[in-house]
Parts: C-alpha cells; structure tokens; sequence
C-alpha cells in the first residue's frame, strides 16, 4: 500500500485569518428537511459505560471536529469536522472489495497489487469501509440526527439512573457544533438524564450561555497558563478561554478543571503551579485534576498518515506526577487529583 499523502488536521474552511488571530470559526451543523427539519452532526463515536467523563456510569457522545490544533491530542481523528478514512495496512488481506466499492477512483489496485490511496480524490463516503471486513479500512466521523444519537442513549437509562450517571458530550469539542449540541441538550433533560460537557472553552460565551441551562456538570480544560506557549503548542491565545472560566464559575453551575500534563510542554512546576492559582482564584472547583499525557493515539496518527509531534513519547512516571501533584495542591481549599 503506497503512502498516503499528508493532510492538517485543520479543514481548509476551518483556517483563515480568524483562525490566526485566536478566533476559530464555530461550525454550525447543516438542517435537511425531509417532511420536517431534522438536526444532524457529525459524531465520531458513542462510547457507552465511560467511567472516566464524569460521575456514575455514563455514555459519552464525541463530536467530530476541533477549534484548536493541539500537539499532542491523542484524538487526532477528531480534530477536521468531515468524516475521514483511517487505514490499517497490518489488517489488509488484499481482497480489492475496497477498490470495487470506490466509485471515486481513491482506491486503485497498482502493477504489483498492492493497494494504493489517493485522499485528495477521496469522497469520504466511507463505500471503501463498509466493504472492508477484515477492519483495514474504517470510517471515523457519521452524520447522525440528534433522534438517532437519543436512541442509542436511552439504551442504558437504568445503567445512568442506578449509577448516577448520565450524558457527557464531548470530542473533538462540543462547541464546534454548537446548535446540534444544544438540540441533544435539550432532548436529554426532556428524558431527565444528567448532562455534562468536556470543552476546551474556546469559543464565544454566547455558545456556553445557551447550553448551561441544560447542563448539570462542566468539564473544561486549561492546557497552558503562559499565553505565548499556549498558542505555540495549541495554535490559539488562552485568553478567551480563562475568561470563560470565570464565566463558568460565576454560572453557579458545577464545574471540574483539568490540565492535560505533557511531558516538554507544562509539566513543570511554574506551568502546573501557575494553572492551580488560577483555578483557585475562580472559587468552587469541584476539584482540579492533571490528566497524564496519552499514549495511545500513536496508532491512530498511522491510520490517518499524519505528522506525530509526540510519537515515542511517555507519561510523566510516578513521581513526577506525584510532585506536581503536591505543587497544585499548595493552592489553598484545591482538592487535586491525577488521572
């Protein structure tokens, strides 16, 4: 299978002159009307039993699609809002049902038979996929209304009433598809299950003003207090996304703050100290917690055929993690954890 060529993880319509200035664009998701107006996004996946978005048992929604351009994301098939094909040559048996199914021309068979992928003819229409049974070939990203997203969600309505779960919408990042996030909102309070997001705050207060009224938790992150470092490892300022959190604090409306901790980028005690103060001075953090670097979206970067930043590196070990642990937890009333 030959290489594939190189692609940002940033949509052509999404870069732009707003983009640079540390004002990301904010996707509005399309209406189709067939008999009446239906709400769709696009959804890379819906995790159920997630242990770790939020109290109880909970099934996680991940929008497809990101207003910042971190580094070291271990999502990387998140970040363009348009479905794209991931590739596993190790699981290809060279049936060639892919190459059938592409109407497009992006699958070819070459002189020595050996698969070939051109992504620049590439339609997404994820044809190739769905023929593929060996798993070689998988689509990430489904347009989904917000009725086909409920039904899977109510599933497990026992599971969130029993365990104090409930919903968490993530990503990618949630406010990049602001309207159907808000439709599936409300759809989920009108069932009375528990909501949550996990945002990176990145986006206009008018977008998180709109959901709150239907949210019972706020997850959100602050990657980098040093606003020159921030832009250089995320592509965007910090400065709208601190001021959201006092936003968000204000609400009244229950909240946790979490620093993903990446190894030669904050993981020091200056970066993580400075971020706790912070957090501190917002005022009622259910509690404040450092995310250990991820590892595991090395493979998801082959599959996409895109540039690692990070590839080979590793969480930060135990003791390290434990005294930037102690550092935050000089912040006084800041219960800290490290997941």
């Amino acid at each position: 299978m030959t290489e594939e060529l190189a692609v940002s993880p940033w949509d052509e319509t999404q870069q732009g002159d707003s983009a640079l200035a540390g004002e990301p664009p904010v996707l509005v998701c399309e209406t189709t009307t067939e008999g009446e107006e239906s709400m769709k996004g696009i959804i890379t996946e819906i995790e159920r039993f997630a242990l770790k978005d939020g109290p109880g048992i909970r099934t996680t929604v991940f929008f497809k699609g990101c207003n910042m351009a971190c580094k070291w994301c271990h999502n990387p098939e998140t970040l363009s809002v348009r479905p794209q094909l991931m590739i596993y040559p190790d699981k290809c048996i060279g049936c060639g049902a892919c190459v059938e199914a592409c109407r497009a021309g992006a699958r070819t068979l070459g002189k020595n038979g050996a698969l070939q992928y051109d992504r620049t003819a590439c339609k997404h229409c994820g044809a190739c996929a769905a023929n593929c049974f060996s798993g070689a070939l998988v689509m990430s990203g489904k347009e989904m209304t917000v009725e086909e997203v409920m039904e899977e969600i109510l599933q497990d309505r026992a599971y969130y009433r029993n365990s104090g779960g409930g919903v968490t919408l993530s990503g990618g990042e949630v406010s990049t598809q602001p309207e159907f996030a808000l439709e599936l909102l409300q759809a989920l309070k009108k069932e009375g299950i528990s909501t949550a997001i996990e945002t990176n705050l990145h986006a206009p207060w008018s977008v998180y003003e709109r959901m709150l009224p239907f949210l019972d938790l706020v997850m959100f992150d602050i990657k980098i207090f040093d606003e020159e470092a921030h832009r250089r490892w995320t592509g965007v300022s910090n400065r709208q996304i601190l001021e959201n959190a006092k936003k968000v604090a204000a609400s009244g409306k229950p909240y946790l703050v979490r620093t993903p901790v990446i190894p030669g980028v904050n993981d020091t005690e200056e970066e993580i100290g400075s971020i706790a103060n912070y957090v501190g001075t917002l005022g009622g953090a259910q509690y404040y917690e450092l995310l250990l670097f991820n590892p595991l979206g090395e493979s998801k970067y082959d599959a996409l055929q895109m540039d690692n930043t990070f590839a080979g590196t590793r969480p930060t070990g135990e003791e390290g993690a434990a005294r930037l642990k102690w550092v935050a937890a000089q912040t006084p009333g800041l219960s800290v954890r490290v997941g």
